[in-house]
Formats: C-alpha cells, structure tokens, sequence
C-alpha cells in the first residue's frame, strides 16, 4: 500500500517516493512474549502506558523540534494534526503537557483483550475505516488473521562469548555473526581502536556482510533454502580471508542486486534482571514517523514498512537499491530488515545486552559496540561513546561520524583506495553489561540520543 503526494494511498507498482503500510505487528509480537514467558499481569503492564497517554506528560524539547519540523507533514492530515498540533495549528512548546486520548483508548483495548484488543474489535474497525476512506488495501481480515511468529535465534561464537542475535526477516543477526567469525583471527587490539589499519579492516567486512545479506536474505518462510548456517560458518569466514587484501580497497560490484534505503528512525531498549533474564528488543514504523497519518480516532501512527521491500525485481545499482529475489514483495510476506537485537552471554550467563536504531547502520553499530568490549576492553558506556563508521557495500564509501578517526587515518584510507564521507551522528545504541565478577550491571543510553535513559531499579 503507499501513499501519494496528495495523502492518498494507491497501490503503485513503482517505489520513488512512496511511503508504505504493512499490517502493523508490534502488538502480537509484544503480546506473543508475555504469553509465553511474562511474569506480571499484561494489564498492570500496560497501565503506565495508559496512564501517560491519558495524563500526558511534559514535551520534551527533542520531540519539540521533531514535531515542528514535521508540522507541514501534520498539516495534510486531519487526524495527525489532531494529535501532535494544538488546536490552533501550532505545535506543543517544550513544558506543555501532551496529551493523547485517542491513543489510552486504543491502549485500554489492548489491556483488556491482549491482542485482540488491536486486531479485531473496534480498533481494527477503526483501522479498517481508515484504510477504505483513504483507498488503502488493509481489510479486517488481514488483521484478523495476523499471527507474530517465533523466529529461532541465530547463534555465534566469539572469542568464547555465545552471540545470539535475530535471524530472518532480520538481516542483522547473520550478519553480526559472518562479520565476527571474519574478524575473529586478527589481533584487532595491536591495531589501534578505529586506526586506518583497523578501520579498512573493519569496512572490508562490513562489505562483505551487506553483499550476502542483498544476495541471500528475506523471509525464510518464502525462501526455505536460505544459506543461513553456511554465511554463520567459520569456514565461510576463512574462505574469504584468503581473498582479503589488507593494504587495499576492494571495490563493491554490482552483479543484479537493489534495495531501497531504509529509514534510521527506530526504537530499541535492552533490559536484565538479577536473575539472568535478558529482553534486546528493536522494532519500527520505519521512516520518521512511518507514514506520517494517524489513524481517525485510534491515536497511533501508521508504519510505511512495505518500503523495505526490493522495488524493482532484478534492479541493483550503485546507488545501493537491490532487485534480488529474496526479498520481493508478496502477499504475507516479512519484508527484510536490519534490527539487530542481540545478547552476548558467557558461561551461559548473559553478559551483554545491545541494539539500535538506524536502519541499516544498525548491523554496524552494534558490531562496533560488541568489538569495543570485548575486544578494546572499553565498558558498556566508553562502547556506546565511542566514533563509528559505516559501510553498506552500495554505494561504495565509507561513512565516519566526524569525531571516528584523526585526518591523518583518513589520508591513509584515501590512498589504501577508499572513499569516504563524513557524518553526524550514526545510531542510537542502548546496552547493558552485567560484570559476572562483581556481579554489577552497568548500563549506558548513547548521548546521541536526546531522550534516551539508562534505569536500575
């Protein structure tokens, strides 16, 4: 489904500058994991969440700024200006209350009837509406008859830590894992935290890893033959260390591969308990602030996930679109992903628990997090901190936030073959580390994001 210039939504063959909806999952899956492993009432969990979104709460200046630069957005849409502009238009001054009633009511469905509350009954009457008065293609049927699926987790090995991370839909878990089993050998510490040396190591892999995940990845339920365990292998790994340069820039080959761009805006928390009990957990509505409408008198937003969908069967360019087969659309379909939940644990204890947003610098972020602890000795905070750098195979360049490396580390790059960018900010890292020696969590909520927070209770 996607949405034109006017805010209507078509149905359009070509992608360019459509925005798209996938029946929305976050609540089955939420509801899904209480059922099978939650301790407290699903209604006391929810009453919190009822209760700011009745009360509201102080803006914050981050969502202030968010809100005005979207105002226009807000504009073309009734229901979005409803809730995020005052009733005159202007939007909420950071210190004024917020409130969203539409929103509680939705949430108080959801407490009382699980997920139920959301997929049938009067919210998805209310999607349904919506859908049919904006010529969308979501019916109360597709609501109905959504199920959240339990994925196996995909698991690693490195340097003795366990690395369980989200597999298929997720590209981020098989690429985690092929990157560490390629890194794994090299004595990354006598190179140099973020040095040339480590750093053209660092992208040679990342471009490995993001050339399989367009070759290979989507959902497995619609591709059974899936190379999973062969990318996580170690001897992949090796195979392609033999053909590794390590004073020169291979180059990005376009063979038949695209994919369009996915958006950096995602939300991701990591939870422990004393008890070993570990929740990675990312999920999305894609771009920022996914299509940008509200559903009429149900308070949330729609997400615009279908875009992370290959468009064009068979297109792949330089400019990173992917066209292979995997992950075409289809009718109940997963789109491909690059969330990355992960948990690192050893001796079987969890040690570690690390996501982010940021569409598909999400794989690298977390990668560099995980190396930066376990490698730099660096602790969950100095991890989170610390520069990083990107590369997606297409297009081929590597982006560095500006404080990852000295100038003189990016001349050396340059001449190794190297192109490169400079950025703001990349991903929004949220950890945890529990010390199994003195038995101490240490968490740490990357400053690159204004609201984010780390809690022991």
């Amino acid at each position: 489904m996607f949405l034109d210039e006017k805010g209507k939504i078509r149905n359009r063959s070509n992608h360019e500058g459509a925005l798209s909806t996938g029946v929305p999952g976050t609540v089955a899956g939420l509801f899904k994991a209480h059922q099978k492993l939650g301790r407290l009432p699903w209604n006391s969990l929810l009453e919190p969440a009822v209760r700011l979104a009745r009360q509201g709460f102080p803006l914050t200046w981050s969502l202030h700024d968010d809100f005005r630069r979207m105002k226009n957005w807000w504009k073309r849409y009734p229901s979005s200006a409803e809730v995020f502009l005052k009733p005159n238009g202007d939007v909420y001054e950071p210190g004024e209350n917020w409130k969203q009633p539409y929103l509680a009511t939705t949430l108080q469905r959801i407490q009382r009837e699980g997920a139920k509350g959301f997929y049938q009954g009067e919210t998805a009457r209310l999607i349904a509406q919506f859908m049919k008065d904006n010529n969308g293609l979501i019916r109360l049927n597709d609501l109905s008859s959504y199920r959240a699926i339990e994925r196996v987790p995909v698991h690693g090995t490195f340097r003795g830590f366990d690395i369980y991370a989200m597999g298929p839909p997720s590209s981020g878990g098989v690429a985690i894992i092929e990157m560490l089993n390629i890194l794994e050998p090299f004595d990354l510490k006598s190179m140099g935290h973020n040095s040339a040396e480590y750093l053209h190591l660092l992208v040679e892999t990342m471009r490995k890893a993001f050339a399989d995940r367009a070759a290979f990845l989507g959902d497995p339920d619609f591709n059974p033959d899936l190379p999973i365990e062969l990318l996580g292998s170690k001897s992949y790994a090796e195979k392609f260390r033999q053909s590794l340069s390590l004073r020169s820039a291979s180059k990005s080959r376009v063979s038949s591969i695209t994919e369009p761009e996915e958006s950096e805006q995602t939300t991701h928390f990591s939870v422990m308990d004393d008890q070993g009990n570990t929740v990675s957990l990312t999920f999305t509505l894609e771009n920022s602030y996914g299509s940008k409408m509200v559903v009429q008198g149900a308070g949330f937003l729609l997400n615009n996930e279908m875009g992370d969908f290959n468009p064009v069967p068979g297109l792949t360019d330089q400019n990173g679109l992917i066209g292979t087969q995997p992950n075409r659309v289809a009718p109940g379909k997963r789109m491909l992903s690059s969330m990355t939940p992960t948990i690192v644990s050893h001796k079987g204890r969890a040690v570690m628990a690390i996501g982010s947003p940021g569409g598909r610098t999400i794989i690298n972020t977390v990668l560099q997090v995980i190396l930066n602890v376990l490698v730099f000795d660096m602790n969950i905070a100095e991890a989170v901190e610390a520069g990083r750098v990107h590369h997606q195979w297409f297009p081929d360049r590597i982006d560095l936030e500006t404080r990852a490396t000295s100038s003189d580390s990016l001349k050396i790059l340059q001449n190794m073959g190297h192109a490169y960018r400079l950025r703001g900010s990349q991903g929004r890292a949220m950890g945890i580390w529990f010390d199994t020696k003195k038995k101490l969590f240490t968490g740490a909520a990357d400053s690159r994001s204004p609201d984010g927070a780390a809690f022991g209770y």
